[in-house]
């Protein structure tokens, strides 16, 4: 098994706690459905940022809630770019798998399905 990581990205129309957590889970949720990532014991860590604009709640506890509580996890903020999609929250997910690079799905929800078009994901 390699440690992988896997990329995400979602968004959500205010600064509001339960919008944040409601919104990451889902994005937790395809993450581990697409990538069959059954076992928390396969996660390695979790880092997640969210945009300058979003400092409600921590993302984290979204993970938590799921039931990662022995899976290191990580809060930042990102860089205040001008111009960056606005209410985002992203999030690197590394994982112990099988997979080859080019088989992990990445996935981008909601309006944050415009930041990486390049990528092939489960949108």
């Amino acid at each position: 098994m390699a440690v992988r990581g896997i990329r995400g990205a979602t968004t959500v129309e205010a600064d509001n706690p339960e919008q944040i957590l409601a919104a990451t889970q889902e994005l937790l949720r395809g993450i581990l459905d697409r990538n069959e990532i059954g076992d928390f014991d396969d996660v390695v860590s979790a880092v997640f940022t969210t945009t300058p604009d979003l400092t409600s709640t921590f993302p984290a506890e979204a993970a938590r809630a799921l039931g990662m509580r022995h899976v290191p996890l990580l809060c930042a903020s990102e860089i205040a770019v001008p111009g960056a999609m606005p209410r985002c929250v992203r999030v690197l997910l590394h994982v112990e798998t099988a997979r080859r690079p080019q088989e992990i799905v990445h996935v981008y929800l909601r309006d944050a399905k415009r930041l990486r078009p390049d990528v092939t994901s489960a949108q």
